[in-house]
């Protein structure tokens, strides 16, 4: 930051508007006003003199811009302030432009220091500082991004579905049971009946598909589970579909496929200013993602890498071993993981079906994506056949009268059908290159935080 502030009147013969006749200029628009006078609104971002001359850095929603003026009374740094200036190419200065100050007012003053220096703002720092005061943290400028590039994401994820011919539904979000089973769940106190915070609106999408077909649902879930990691979170924003008469598992993998383009597509063309400043390339979504087998998966990693798995599923180390070695040898950085085992699925996972058509005494037709070493979705074919689902409930020792408000709809002619959930905030980090799931939310909940 060299230039020197603009002094004295105006070189032009140009009558000045005066500041409020001007309208408000966002910061990413300058180059289109350069000689001319405009006004910008936004945050006191960063301030510095240096010989009686004054640096501002304004932060708006588009941007940042760098002010240069004297002999002004600068509030504290994240004031809301409106400025008025003249637009000035400049090469140092951020977006090659710069805005020499006539004047500077101060919307609402920051009444106290900033807890944490935004400019300075750091993801290698302790997780817990920066979280401990996200009110403030969530403005910095890495931290809007990633949270710009997940809007971003979940507008194509919404954008695309309705191309296909889904409709978007809203599921309870309070419930008498999970729909998942296990122990996982937050309890809560309903007028003096027990219930609990949605674990997933699975069952509540089954329902829908014989309404709409295909449906979809972007809504927080919620998992008790007592991990403090930096991939779990206790509330996560889930991207949820389901579609009716399809063949197989295969059907859900391919769009899921076409939705993840959809959003790379989308990131491409919306979210380069936030891309460039987080230093995050966009993955090539391979029109066929490649797809292994579970115990496949598992052998591959014990005979390349030594790695031994142990219980029912991949571990987190051999997500990262499996999506490596897809990376290194089929240049993909996503992975379909199939044929999970009954133990590792829900109660309505579809089973894998024999040549002679009976139903696989051990496997299903469930899924999951790893994208750069971690799952970011589960998903599969669900059961549609009344019986069939009834014995599922039964093998997975199920009161069935806490589902019979879900099972009752499978009498009446349920296609067959799938779907799949991502975890947005999971593929927000892994696009950007966030270590932390938590700084991909913009006030997260985990084991040990409900502030702010």
């Amino acid at each position: 930051m060299t230039s020197e502030p603009q002094t004295g009147k105006p070189q032009t013969s140009e009558r000045q508007p005066a500041p409020s006749q001007l309208q408000r200029t966002l910061s990413r628009d300058l180059p289109a006003h350069e000689g001319q006078t405009v006004k910008l609104q936004g945050f006191l971002h960063a301030r510095r003199d240096l010989g009686g001359v004054q640096f501002l850095v304004l932060r708006d929603r588009a941007g940042v811009v760098q002010c240069v003026g004297s002999g002004l009374e600068l509030p504290l740094p994240e004031s809301s302030v409106e400025v008025v200036g003249r637009v000035a190419a400049h090469p140092k200065a951020p977006g090659g432009y710069e805005v020499h100050l006539q004047s500077l007012r101060v919307v609402t003053a920051a009444v106290e220091p900033s807890p944490v220096e935004l400019p300075k703002l750091d993801w290698h720092v302790n997780p817990e500082t920066l979280l401990d005061y996200r009110v403030v943290t969530v403005r910095g400028l890495k931290e809007r991004a990633a949270l710009k590039v997940q809007a971003e994401l979940v507008a194509a994820f919404r954008d695309h579905l309705i191309h296909e011919g889904f409709t978007e539904i809203s599921t309870p979000k309070i419930v008498s049971a999970g729909a998942e089973g296990g122990a996982n769940l937050f309890p809560i106190d309903y007028f003096g009946q027990p219930a609990y915070l949605a674990q997933s609106p699975q069952l509540y999408k089954q329902i829908m598909v014989g309404v709409f077909e295909r449906v979809f649902e972007v809504a927080p879930v919620y998992r008790a589970e007592e991990h403090a990691t930096s991939r779990h979170l206790n509330e996560y924003l889930s991207l949820d579909v389901e579609l009716g008469f399809i063949e197989s598992e295969e059907d859900v993998m391919d769009l899921e496929t076409r939705v993840l383009a959809a959003i790379m597509a989308r990131l491409a063309e919306r979210a380069q200013p936030e891309l460039a400043l987080l230093g995050a390339a966009l993955p090539e979504v391979p029109a066929h993602i490649p797809r292994i087998p579970l115990l496949e998966a598992r052998q591959l990693v014990q005979e390349k890498y030594g790695h031994a798995v142990h219980g029912k599923d991949l571990d987190p180390e051999a997500e990262r071993l499996l999506s490596g070695h897809y990376a290194e040898a089929h240049g993909s950085d996503f992975v379909f993981v199939t044929k999970y085992p009954r133990a590792a699925r829900p109660f309505y996972a579809h089973p894998e079906l024999n040549a002679d058509g009976s139903a696989d005494a051990e496997l299903t037709r469930g899924f999951d994506l790893l994208f750069r070493g971690i799952e970011i979705t589960s998903g599969g074919q669900r059961i549609h056949d009344h019986a069939m689902l009834l014995e599922s409930i039964a093998a997975y020792r199920l009161n069935p009268e806490a589902l019979a408000g879900y099972t009752e709809v499978f009498k009446y002619g349920m296609p067959p059908h799938g779907g799949f959930a991502i975890g947005a905030e999971r593929l927000t980090a892994k696009l950007l290159g966030i270590s932390n799931v938590r700084y991909a939310r913009a006030f997260p909940r985990d084991r040990h935080r409900l502030t702010p």
